[in-house]
């Protein structure tokens, strides 16, 4: 039977060898770690190289789709509920709001127009004291003034004053019986487009021009 020479004490690794030896391979993973690993799985590259060898493109990739899987599966617990019967709770319920939403954005009377440099219009509702009308002023290309007020049987009332304005919103409330609206005078260098919604309690919406 052939047996092999036992190494001498010589050729065994001294104990510095070994720890340099284990430090080089620990030092050698770190490495693999921040410059390969980290950046294709990860997309994290505090060193810049796994740009450069493309590694980082493939992490994003991978982070994004980890993403958008992790927003699906939340999106479908949302929806779902976990169940049928809150899937369909949650459809009936964006019918609902759906239906809300368009009831809301439904105006009884509109009027467009358009003032050069200069020009002037008025527009009035026709209401009884304490009616409540809602209006909505929206002014395209350019800015105007305006002067929100009421008159009738020898009363006035001024209820909004506006320079420059681009766009308003809010209510009248009418004061007493007679004619409430807006005087507008387009005192910019632009040409602007006024368009005026109007819903609410109100006999007519008239041009008082």
């Amino acid at each position: 039977m052939f047996n092999a020479e036992k190494p001498s004490l010589d050729e065994l690794p001294s104990s510095a060898q070994l720890i340099r030896s284990t430090v080089i391979a620990a030092a050698s993973a770190v490495v693999i770690l921040v410059t390969v690993v980290l950046p294709a799985e990860y997309n994290i590259d505090p060193t810049g190289i796994g740009g450069v060898l493309g590694l980082a493109e493939m992490g994003e990739i991978k982070t994004q789709l980890a993403e958008e899987a992790e927003a699906d599966r939340l999106l479908e617990l949302e929806v779902t509920g976990g169940d049928q019967s809150s899937f369909l709770d949650g459809i009936f319920g964006l019918f609902v709001g759906a239906a809300h939403a368009q009831e809301a954005e439904v105006w009884r009377d509109e009027t467009t127009f358009t003032l050069a440099p200069g020009d002037s219009a008025e527009w009035k509702l026709v209401m009884t004291e304490g009616q409540t009308a809602e209006y909505r002023m929206l002014v395209e290309g350019g800015r105007v003034n305006f002067d929100l007020h009421g008159h009738g049987g020898g009363q006035s009332v001024t209820y909004e004053r506006g320079r420059g304005s681009t766009g308003e919103e809010g209510e009248i409330v009418a004061a007493f019986d007679g004619e409430h609206g807006w005087f507008w005078r387009n005192r910019d260098s632009e040409t602007a487009t006024v368009t005026v919604q109007v819903r609410g309690e109100y006999a007519e919406f008239k041009d008082a021009s």
